[in-house]
This record gives C-alpha cells, structure tokens and sequence, in this order.
C-alpha cells in the first residue's frame, strides 16, 4: 500500500466525521486469539517527542512513510495489533488496515523527552471513555518513578485512576513501570533487576482492581534475572522492545528466552522492528513473529 497524505488530509478536512464511521464498522477480535500469545507494533513515540531512530534525530516525522511502515508490518502473518496515539490509528483507519486487528490506545503522552515537566506525566491522549467509544480493544499507560522528582506521584495518581476508569470500561490496559533518575539531564531508566522488581510490585497494586491490568516490561540489563523478577506479579506481561542498537541478534535471543517465562504472553515492539538496522521491515516483524 502507499500512503497519500494528500487523501487522507482531504478526508479529514471535508469527513472529520469518517473516523467515527470507519470504527464504528471495524470488524473485531479478541485480545488474545487463537495462539494465546500477543504481537503487537507500537508507534506511540511521536507523540512524546521521541522521532529518532538510531542516529536520525526525525526519522519518525515523516508521517507518510510511517503509515507505510506499519502498514507492512500490520499485513505480515501473525502480527496482532498496533498501539500507538489518536492521530496514528485514526489514520489506520481510514486506510481500513484495523480490521480483525487488536487496535491498543496510548493514555499519557504529557510527559515530553527531555523536558523539564517529564515526570508529571499527565494524561493527554486517549481516555478511557474514548477507547469505548471508538471500540477499541485496550490501552496502554506509562508510569515512570524517579524516586528525587515529585512529578511521580502525580503520574502515580493519575494511573491509578486511568487503571479504575479502564476497568469500568471493562478494557485491559497495558501499564510500562520504570524506576528511572535523571543523569546529565535525561531521564534513564533503571533495568536493574531489583529496579524492575520495584516497578512491577508498584505497578501491581496501582487501582481499586488489578482484574483488567497487564504489565509491559523491559527485559532486565542481564536476562538471567527475568525468571525471579517476573515471580513479583501474577499479572499477565508483555515484552517492550524499546531500540536494539546494532545488535539484533543478541536482542531477539533476550527476547526468546523471556518469552519462555508463565506469565509473559507476547511481544510489543515499535522502532526496531519498523525501523530495523538490518533488512527489511517484513523480515524484522516475520523475525520476531517467529519467537512467538
């Protein structure tokens, strides 16, 4: 498929109204199909700021080759779904690529790279009322702890009531917890084992009900330490992709042997499979497909 920012600009200036339409007419599916395992691609980044890939500061800028990207990817075998913001999916939509497809919101994006208000990562993108009422299948929050900053705590409050309104909704929302800390300026987050063990047990107990709450998690600095960092929770996990630098190899090993673990039940990954270092974007998804 190749994108024409043209028509879909042209759509939204006269039909605003066929975003509405084009999800009222999607055709759903459960969360977890018949394999009992997740795939999902993300492209929420944006939103935050975040366009780089790599060493190209505005890689993902460019709208029309990312609504490529994630149409490729979207197409291959045994891909489930996408999470990204309003804007993305409602592109998605209009381009009819979300049908049969689990179609995941992204909650907070408030929290902008490098800014000095990242911590109070306020909710600014889809609420769960927008979720229902878009029918959409889930959605995903992200909750950085920097233990010196008091914009946690508000991010923390924030989640929890994200968390109870999802669970009304009856909508699974996925939640990312770091402990992180600022170094030279630049939140970095900690994946020490005993820094995602923390996270998980804090992410765990967020809400008034943990009944509709995933986690989605990095795989730790050393990879032998997942097995006792996942005994934390009983909750359902995903694995984040996050960028793999050069190596990925060595990122899809981490990710396999991960997968092996009881409560982890798939896959959301984002830059490195739409923007792979090596090959193509069908060979990256079809790689990580096949881990599953």
């Amino acid at each position: 498929m190749s994108v024409s920012i043209r028509d879909l600009t042209a759509i939204r200036a006269r039909h605003p109204e066929a975003v509405a339409e084009a999800a009222a007419r999607r055709i759903r599916r459960p969360l977890l199909g018949d394999s009992g395992r997740l795939m999902i691609v993300a492209a929420d980044h944006p939103a935050r700021g975040a366009l780089r890939v790599g060493d190209r500061e505005l890689a993902m800028a460019d709208r029309a080759d990312l609504l490529n990207r994630l149409c490729v990817a979207l197409s291959r075998p045994g891909v489930d779904g996408v999470l990204a913001t309003a804007d993305i999916l409602e592109d998605l939509l209009l381009l009819g690529v979300l049908d049969g497809k689990v179609v995941m919101g992204s909650m907070n994006r408030g929290g902008l790279a490098g800014a000095s208000f990242e911590m109070d990562d306020r909710f600014t993108g889809h609420r769960a009322r927008d979720l229902a009422r878009l029918r959409f299948d889930a959605g995903k929050l992200l909750l950085r702890i920097d233990y010196d900053d008091p914009g946690s705590l508000a991010t923390l409050e924030a989640s929890a009531r994200a968390i109870d309104e999802m669970a009304e909704a009856g909508l699974p929302v996925f939640v990312e917890p770091f402990i992180c800390r600022r170094l030279g300026g630049r939140v970095v987050n900690d994946l020490s084992a005993e820094a995602v063990t923390r996270a998980i047990a804090i992410a765990s107990g967020l809400g008034g009900t943990s009944a509709y709450t995933w986690l989605k998690l990095p795989v730790t600095a050393d990879p032998d330490d997942m097995a006792a960092v996942l005994r934390t929770s009983t909750l359902p996990a995903v694995l984040l992709g996050g960028e793999v630098g050069g190596d990925q190899k060595a990122a899809y090993a981490r990710w396999r042997s991960a997968l092996r673990l009881p409560t982890v039940q798939g896959l959301v990954v984002g830059r490195s499979l739409l923007y792979p270092a090596e090959g193509s974007v069908e060979q990256a998804v079809d790689t990580a497909v096949s881990l599953l």
